[in-house]
């Protein structure tokens, strides 16, 4: 069951949803949202290290068809070796107003989780050998701590190795 912070109220989200529907064991992190802070600023406000902090990339390839990577927050994706691993000729991000579009939830507070359109997830490998990943909820302020083999057997998310150095 989720853990609940009792100052926080954390409203339900398409993610939480998703995760509760499944009987997911997961804990809710509220935190200030800052413009532009990304996973570096979640990370410093919870006490997380920014490697286990994973962000939630929509992407596109060639063809413009949307696909979500899930990448270390202290690195970036290869976009090149992404495209190699998964048969691309080439994959980008995708604009802020497409993201939203595809995932149903705004840039910034985008989780792989309930997204409103079902996308390939990939996740980079290395990803999985940690104990616990934190990854958004489903909106800007709000991570959940989870077990990142949860990505792999809900999401069915493909590991590939695009892990850059940021």
């Amino acid at each position: 069951m989720a853990k609940k912070d009792k100052n926080a109220h954390v409203s339900e989200t398409p993610a939480t949803q998703m995760l509760k529907a499944h009987k997911v064991e997961f804990t809710e992190h509220p935190y200030e949202y800052v413009e532009h802070g990304g996973t570096e600023e979640s990370a410093r406000q919870l006490g997380l290290d920014e490697h286990a902090v994973v962000k939630t990339l929509v992407m596109q390839d060639q063809d413009a068809k949307p696909l979500i990577v899930l990448m270390h927050g202290d690195c970036k994706v290869s976009t090149k070796n992404l495209a190699r691993q998964i048969g691309a000729k080439s994959v980008e991000p995708c604009k802020p107003e497409v993201a939203n579009r595809h995932s149903g939830y705004l840039v910034g507070g985008t989780s792989p989780f309930g997204t409103k359109r079902e996308m390939p997830v990939y996740i980079e490998e290395t990803i999985l050998e940690l104990p616990r990943i934190a990854i958004n909820g489903g909106r800007r302020g709000y991570l959940v701590q989870l077990a990142p083999k949860v990505c792999t057997d809900l999401l069915n998310a493909q590991p590939v190795h695009c892990a850059l150095a940021e």
